[in-house]
């Protein structure tokens, strides 16, 4: 092994998990951070870290420059991509071999070949690769793509050349809506990867998503290492990845090797690589879709299952070595589900969650592993992806492995932000889940209203001023706060004896619930209407064991001034707990803005504003395109009118809840 030292050119769980197997190795790491990120745990991880720029991308993850300038500080002899960022962008690939700088990763013709959508597809056919029917030409106006739409029939799916992650990607069922769908993707492919080009193909109704791992070197030598089931997606992008794909027969899996050896094979891939397929549920298929020149985000089911450190693998034939294995060297055993936990929140249309994690801490569990990048009081900024983690189980069977995760997702504690942990593990819990049968159509066809949060129950209002009691006594305390050292502090009452009560409003979101509660040293009486609860609490650092009657339940929790938030089995509530000779009322942002008045529903970019004062609108019209986390977001107008005011222009990076439109009723 000649390298010695290695910067990741990453962020977040990515960064940290290259840095996990260096130590292994014995290379030191550098990391690289923008100013969003200077406290972020990845920066900790590593030996040395070196800023690189904003908090912007552009200034600092994709800044080439700036990247090898670092390198060059610190004699870093070998450069990571991680995945996204500059991954499969083969400037990177191409600087590293003028300054002989190890890149960890394939030979950048690899990069250009398969980084564009069109392109692999010629490939593959010429390898003799079955693809999906579609347009892959050079003609790009609307007219032409028009004409090739109507030519394959609808439905079709639109999709950015260079695209990935579901950004440039939009499903189009009638000719009508053609347009708006050319515009919104190549919108997106030109903010995500500075290419706008876009290819057509056939929209399968009825898919599952399945790629096959690869690993090459410089040798000539080419394996696989299985397949992976990434079909549960939501707006393209994977949510939960398995390996092996269930209720997959052996000879499509068997299609499906040689397949992707093919390619492989075709282009002389040297380093890790994923190529991707789709299947019809129905019968047809497999057809190639594209190949992924990096490391995967789901790369460590197919670890558990074959026991091998794929990160180590990528080092090894970076450096020159031969593939640590062969073919009939290579097996897999049981089965590895991963779900990655995003923060957003499912029951808002998956609206971006932003702000600090005020925990976020995960019981150890046998048969399961953890990926994050993120820590208790670390922050989720709107300028990089939503990923928080990955909870990966391993069992010696999918029902092992299936309940294994739901159990991890019951476990871990997310709180202070939104997060999909609850909805992951419903679908888990799904028998239509439990049952493998999977297609990328599950999330829509399981929650066709929309995912609904799980309902906040009377225990929960009672566990949350159970905590709001014992922390009040204790912060009243003059010393031995033991945990409680580290909480904000409480608005008080007067000082009440095991006689006294307290009247408190504990509020959710959405409900109030008001009540009394009497007692002393961690032993309380909740009074609502007329009903009583006696309450138990222990506590120890961020767990509660509350007990609530004869049931005694496991929180995990954070306290501060005058709010609670708290976790158990998977769910994760804010409350607002307020004596109520304290309590304020006030009116929400609906009642104050009404519903002529168009506010942004997260922090953003302005992408696109497509009204003037004095238009008019009606109701669904596209008034302005907002971008945040990679992502496009419409904003229709809620009533028809006449545009009065506009508060934002077209690159205003703006704040959640800010007005941006205000439109006079004709009514």
């Amino acid at each position: 092994m000649t390298i010695r030292k290695l910067l990741v050119a990453n962020r977040g769980e990515i960064a940290c998990r290259i840095m996990a197997t260096c130590r292994k190795m014995g290379i030191g790491t550098v990391a690289v951070y923008s100013d969003a990120d200077r406290d972020a745990l990845h920066v900790a991880s590593a030996d040395e870290a070196v800023r690189i720029g904003p908090a912007e991308a552009s200034g600092s993850y994709l800044n080439v420059d700036a990247i090898l300038t670092a390198a060059k500080q610190t004699g870093a002899d070998a450069i990571h991509p991680g995945y996204g960022f500059l991954s499969e962008r083969v400037a990177l690939a191409e600087r590293c071999a003028e300054l002989g700088i190890v890149w960890v990763g394939p030979h950048p013709d690899a990069i250009t070949r398969m980084g564009s959508k069109i392109e692999s597809k010629r490939i593959a056919e010429a390898a003799g690769v079955p693809c999906v029917p579609g347009y892959h030409g050079a003609a790009q106006d609307d007219a032409s793509l028009e004409q090739a739409a109507r030519a394959i029939g609808f439905p079709i799916l639109v999709k950015a050349s260079a695209g990935g992650g579901g950004r440039g990607m939009r499903a189009v069922e009638r000719a009508e809506d053609l347009a708006s769908a050319l515009a919104l993707a190549r919108a997106e492919a030109q903010a995500g990867f500075g290419d706008p080009s876009l290819l057509i193909e056939k929209l399968i109704q009825r898919p599952r998503h399945i790629e096959v791992q690869l690993a090459g070197d410089k040798h000539g030598n080419l394996v696989h290492l299985f397949e992976r089931e990434c079909s549960i997606q939501r707006n393209y992008q994977k949510l939960i990845e398995e390996a092996p794909a269930p209720n997959l027969s052996q000879p499509v899996r068997e299609a499906l090797f040689d397949a992707a050896t093919k390619l492989g094979k075709a282009i002389g891939y040297d380093s890790l690589g994923t190529v991707e397929f789709i299947l019809d549920a129905d019968g047809g298929g497999p057809w190639f879709l594209e190949m992924n020149t990096r490391l995967q985000v789901e790369h460590p089911v197919t670890e558990l299952m074959t026991g091998l450190d794929l990160v180590e693998w990528q080092i090894r034939v970076a450096d020159g070595e031969k593939l640590p294995l062969g073919q009939d060297s290579i097996h897999a055993t049981g089965s590895a589900i991963e779900a990655r936990i995003n923060a957003e929140d499912p029951a808002a249309g998956y609206r971006p969650a932003l702000g600090e994690i005020s925990l976020f801490e995960f019981p150890p569990q046998d048969g399961v592993r953890v990926d994050t990048g993120v820590k208790s009081g670390g922050t989720v900024t709107p300028y990089y992806d939503s990923l928080l983690a990955k909870i990966i189980a391993f069992g010696p069977d999918r029902n092992a492995a299936v309940a294994r995760l739901s159990g991890a997702l019951g476990n871990l504690a997310v709180l202070g932000i939104k997060s999909s942990q609850a909805f992951l593990r419903d679908i888990v819990d799904h028998p239509t889940f439990r049952a493998g049968q999977l297609t990328t159509r599950f999330i829509g066809e399981t929650f066709p209203d929309g995912w609904t949060a799980p309902k906040t129950e009377p225990d929960d209002f009672a566990a949350a001023a159970a905590v709001w009691a014992i922390g009040r006594e204790v912060y009243r305390a003059p010393s031995g706060l033991g945990p409680w050292a580290s909480l904000g502090g409480f608005r008080l009452s007067a000082a009440v004896g095991p006689a006294g009560w307290v009247a408190l409003e504990i509020a959710t979101a959405t409900e109030t619930l008001t009540a009394e509660i009497s007692g002393l040293n961690g032993k309380y009486l909740l009074r609502r209407d007329s009903e009583l609860t006696r309450m138990e609490i222990r506590v120890s650092a961020n767990r509660a064991a509350i007990k609530l009657g004869d049931i005694i339940g496991d929180y995990s929790f954070v306290s501060g001034k005058d709010k609670i938030s708290l976790g158990r089995n998977g769910k994760a509530t804010d409350f607002s707990v307020i004596p109520r000779i304290e309590t304020a009322g006030g009116k929400g942002q609906a009642e104050i803005a009404g519903a002529g008045r168009i506010a942004a529903p997260m922090p953003g970019l302005i992408s696109q504003l497509n009204v003037a004062v004095g238009q008019s609108v009606g109701i669904g019209d596209t008034v302005i395109v907002l971008e945040a986390m990679k992502l496009m977001y419409s904003l229709p107008a809620q009533i028809s009118g006449r545009v009065s005011e506009v508060f934002c222009a077209v690159g205003d990076t703006v704040p959640a809840g800010s007005p941006l439109v205000e439109i006079t009723s004709d009514a």
